[in-house]
């Protein structure tokens, strides 16, 4: 059993680990409990009542949170000939294809967000097993398979992120940090979650979210009324 910090404990008392809080309320209190010496990330959880053992109950995609979150996003795009240019003058950190595929085959993972274009995914196939499982591999339903790099990187760089339900049916992702201004944090929550119910899966039964948590990088989980997350 994983023994916590006197530290947590303290905080911990100061969070109904029982009661769902508006999410206005636990977005406060989770600035309040929050007290690193660093600027903490701020997670959210959610639980859907989806079976990802099943392909249609399956919810992954993106959304372009309205204040990013607050972490620099290092791009990189595997592409050839004019799109080299095209990335790196949208702003991407690194752009090419052969140099960059045997960098990743030697294990260099230095990046956040993969983007390329479609001419060149047979030759990134083979960077499935190195990619896939960090959930970085280019995907057209994600938008990182695209002619468009300009877009894409722009996208990237300016808050988009990808998600995925693990095989818990739990949806984890970064929505900002707890130096973010209150409301800066809840448009985001709210722009992540109301892109998730846009996305239920018709095989999916019964109440679909289950449960909303928030907490920092070091802070105790914050239950989340679902009703004002969806308002």
């Amino acid at each position: 059993m994983m023994k916590h910090s006197r530290r947590y404990l303290e905080l911990m008392k100061q969070v109904d680990r029982e009661h769902e809080y508006p999410l206005v309320e636990g977005v406060q209190l989770l600035k309040k409990v929050a007290s690193a010496k660093f600027d903490e990330s701020v997670e959210l959880s959610i639980n859907l009542g989806v079976e990802p053992k099943y392909a249609d109950q399956m919810v992954r995609g993106t959304v372009i949170l309205p204040h990013g979150t607050g972490k620099k996003v290092r791009v990189l795009v595997f592409a050839q000939g004019e799109k080299v240019k095209e990335a790196l003058d949208a702003g991407a950190d690194y752009a090419g294809l052969e140099e960059y595929i045997q960098k990743v085959q030697d294990g260099w993972l230095d990046f956040d967000v993969v983007i390329a274009t479609p001419d060149v995914m047979r030759h990134i196939g083979k960077l499935g097993r190195v990619l896939g499982p960090h959930g970085l591999m280019p995907n057209p339903k994600t938008g990182t398979v695209t002619q468009d790099i300009a877009q894409a990187v722009a996208d990237s760089k300016s808050g988009k992120i990808s998600f995925r339900v693990d095989r818990y049916g739990i949806i984890h992702v970064a929505v900002g940090k707890v130096s973010f201004e209150e409301a800066k944090l809840v448009e985001n929550v709210k722009a992540m979650v109301a892109t998730l119910v846009k996305l239920r899966p018709q095989g999916a039964k019964g109440q679909y979210l289950r449960k909303i948590t928030l907490t920092s990088t070091q802070g105790p989980g914050i239950k989340i009324e679902k009703q004002t997350a969806l308002a």
